[in-house]
């Protein structure tokens, strides 16, 4: 489990730091904040991107890691992780419903409902389970 956390965190972040690095592909698919962020390409948008981007592979490490108090650190950060998503995708499902009237952005609210949140969701759980299951 470790490895799929590890994975899907890498993964993540690849996407993340592709964006950093001034890709655009995709950007369409998240958009509000990061989305503008990925544009902007200022200084302070850049600097955003690359923090998500260390955060990012931080925790990704951490599922590689899994001893001593790391593993509380894991199953916290992984529990965190899942809470974010599961709450991410109800949400978002309830919006694409229309119980906060029509989104501002349906594409990138259905890639939110049925990838992207969801990832985070998927990441947390295995990074969650990974902790609890450390040698």
């Amino acid at each position: 489990m470790k490895y799929a956390a590890a994975l899907l965190g890498f993964a993540s972040a690849a996407v993340s730091a592709y964006w950093l690095a001034g890709g655009t592909v995709g950007l369409d698919t998240v958009g509000g904040e990061i989305e503008r962020l990925g544009r902007e390409r200022s200084g302070a948008a850049v600097a955003v991107l690359a923090a998500v981007v260390v955060v990012k592979l931080a925790v990704a490490a951490l599922a590689l890691s899994l001893r001593g108090r790391l593993r509380v650190v894991a199953r916290v950060v992984g529990l965190g992780l899942a809470l974010y998503g599961a709450l991410l995708v109800a949400t978002g499902a309830l919006a694409l419903a229309g119980a906060f009237g029509a989104p501002d952005d349906p594409h990138a609210l259905r890639w939110h409902v049925f990838f992207w949140d969801p990832w985070f969701l998927l990441w947390g759980l295995a990074l969650a389970f990974a902790a609890r299951s450390a040698d």
